[in-house]
């Protein structure tokens, strides 16, 4: 299937999702999700638009594509994106004019300092993030010891050999093994589960 977008869970999981939406701030991807899903990051629930929350790239070339779900929204729902200081500007003047808000943190080699990066979320006032993807934002937190909380969703569905990692670079016993994590609970949602670790 290589990396087409592939409905993995069921309805019941991904309503649950929406609900873990709904309880933190913002919502944060990085920009080869936002490329590849071209996702909306909101909360569609019926009667819960309104608590949707603050969508947030990562983003440091300002790479994110005009014509997207995330930039088309940015007037109706909160967008911001992070960029390396040293990104050119002509995307930015558009992706501004279209409702988004740029924010410059310092990068290496395309790399954000994720460090930095959270430091300008939490001083503009994001207390709960959560990150849905992808793998690699994902492995790059948990390498840089930036996550308390993650939720593990397991589906008995299986994509095959050609599926991407869950974790770009690392195992799955990166948490599930982990001493810096712990298990706080299982929940069962239709057909699927979800794993609850915090730090430990």
């Amino acid at each position: 299937m290589g990396r087409r977008p592939v409905a993995i869970t069921g309805e019941a999981a991904r309503d649950r999702v929406h609900i873990l939406r709904a309880q933190h701030d913002a919502i944060m991807v990085g920009i080869g999700t936002s490329v590849a899903d071209n996702p909306q990051l909101t909360c569609r629930l019926p009667g819960m638009i309104s608590r949707s929350p603050v969508r947030i790239v990562l983003d440091s070339q300002l790479r994110l594509r005009r014509s997207g779900a995330l930039a088309a929204s940015a007037c109706d729902i909160p967008l911001w994106l992070i960029a390396d200081q040293n990104a050119g500007t002509t995307n930015e003047h558009v992706l501004h004019d279209m409702g988004a808000t740029i924010l410059r943190v310092d990068g290496t080699s395309g790399r954000l300092d994720l460090g930095e990066a959270m430091k300008v979320i939490a001083g503009r006032g994001i207390t709960r993030l959560m990150v849905e993807g992808g793998p690699t934002v994902a492995a790059a937190l948990l390498a840089a010891d930036l996550v308390d909380e993650i939720a593990l969703v397991k589906s008995e569905t299986i994509i095959g050999t050609d599926g991407i990692d869950a974790l770009t670079g690392m195992p799955l016993t990166a948490i599930t093994q982990s001493p810096r994590f712990r298990l706080r609970g299982n929940e069962k949602v239709g057909n699927d589960y979800f794993e609850f670790y915090e730090r430990a």
